[in-house]
């Protein structure tokens, strides 16, 4: 039974330390729903921030998080008392554990493997003091390489969500995610496509897919009122890995066809010059425009408003790539009609034909094409969406998903 939003269940359990790289942070909303719903369903979180947070814009709903902070400071040789007073306490309750990896850091002699182990110190101390009894850390990177520390120097279980770039970039080094993957109890990860990427890499492990999910109370199929002329969405970060010079592309193709609409690119990044430079170029100042980052209630109404959301993703010249955007998942739950490439899991929730289109990546015909044909067929649109709503609320319903997540953490714990 689904309780209502102000329903939470009493928290007795202890406590999970949650190891994020920077907390809170306006680009993981799916981070911060995850500790919501954990909460709700009872289950006491502490958040170690290994990053100040220099995100200014945050979502409202992070002031509903009961979970404390700990923003773990960033030292090498020059230690604060608390840093000090976690290197003594270890030094004093694991001994020998903690001496070895002290030895073992040194010997690296680099001052990133010192400030990594430093930081994986005072949140293994605090790990102790809070009797936490599960460490889990996002992405599979500088968050899950000090949990998997604190893990080796308490022996306090860990495991980790894996996303997209922190295991498909040139960068990542499968040595280092093999190790990971071997020492947690278990992994999570986004979609079906990234597990049997991760069980390549590992077959031992137990990599357990969990989608991202939504709390569907906020995402009503309810209240749709379409722009004029017709809207086409894209919402990201203005990086290569979202393909929206594609986009923009299209949208040349599509002005050239004589079509009447609207195009929305909704975010910041660094390719945003440069886009606009491409907007400016092909002349398309009139028809599309970049917002810039929104608040989260204004692109909730732009996903209302719009004839179709687009998801152009690509696969990155460093090989970074999205894992499953969850703007899919809340256009879909909001019934908008959708198009977006074949790019890792993509393809689990945008079933082609079936919840709406998938094109290749790189191919701005055909993406021109796709959103054609899903403005000009509106009876085969309404199917799709119908769809796509029902399959949202199948497998990627907060509740149930959190819930799954709960029951790992808690054979973890057992």
């Amino acid at each position: 039974m689904t309780r209502s939003a102000g329903d939470r269940a009493p928290m007795t359990r202890p406590p999970i330390a949650y190891v994020l790289k920077m907390y809170p942070r306006l680009s993981e909303t799916f981070i911060l729903n995850e500790i919501l719903e954990l909460e709700r369903q009872g289950q006491p979180v502490h958040i170690f921030s290994l990053r100040p947070s220099d995100d200014a814009r945050h979502h409202a709903d992070v002031t509903r998080v009961r979970a404390r902070v700990t923003t773990v400071p960033q030292q090498t040789w020059r230690l604060s008392r608390p840093m000090l007073r976690a290197h003594l306490e270890l030094l004093g309750s694991e001994r020998s554990r903690y001496l070895g990896r002290l030895w073992k850091t040194l010997r690296q002699r680099r001052a990133r493997a010192i400030e990594s182990f430093n930081q994986a110190v005072l949140v293994a101390a605090s790990v102790r003091r809070l009797g936490a009894g599960h460490v889990h850390a996002h992405f599979a990177s500088t968050a899950t390489s000090v949990a998997r520390e604190v893990h080796r120097l308490t022996l306090v279980g860990y495991s980790f969500t894996a996303h997209a770039k922190d295991i498909f970039a040139d960068d990542v080094r499968p040595d280092d995610l093999h190790r990971k993957l071997q020492d947690a109890t278990f992994a999570v990860t986004v979609s079906d496509f990234n597990v049997a990427f991760l069980t390549r890499i590992t077959p031992s492990a137990r990599v357990v897919r969990i989608y991202n999910g939504l709390d569907l109370r906020s995402f009503s199929a309810k209240g749709r009122r379409l722009a004029q002329p017709p809207r086409v969405l894209a919402v990201g970060r203005l990086i290569e890995k979202k393909g929206f010079s594609d986009l923009i592309a299209a949208c040349s193709t599509l002005r050239q066809q004589g079509r009447r609409f609207q195009c929305e690119i909704v975010g910041t990044g660094a390719l945003g010059p440069e886009l606009a430079a491409q907007i400016a170029t092909l002349g398309l100042e009139d028809i599309v425009r970049m917002t810039g980052a929104l608040p989260r209630e204004e692109v909730i109404e732009r996903y209302r408003e719009a004839a179709v959301m687009v998801a152009p993703c690509v696969v990155g010249k460093d090989g970074n790539r999205d894992g499953l955007p969850t703007v899919l998942t809340e256009a879909l739950a909001l019934t908008v009609p959708v198009v977006a490439t074949d790019v890792t899991g993509i393809p689990e929730l945008v079933r082609h034909g079936e919840t709406g289109t998938i094109v290749a990546q790189h191919d701005a015909a055909a993406l021109a094409e796709a959103i054609a044909r899903t403005l000009d067929d509106p009876a085969s649109t309404a199917r799709r969406v119908e769809a796509g709503r029902a399959l949202v609320e199948q497998e990627f319903d907060l509740e149930r998903n959190v819930a799954q997540l709960l029951r790992e953490f808690h054979g973890a714990m057992a």
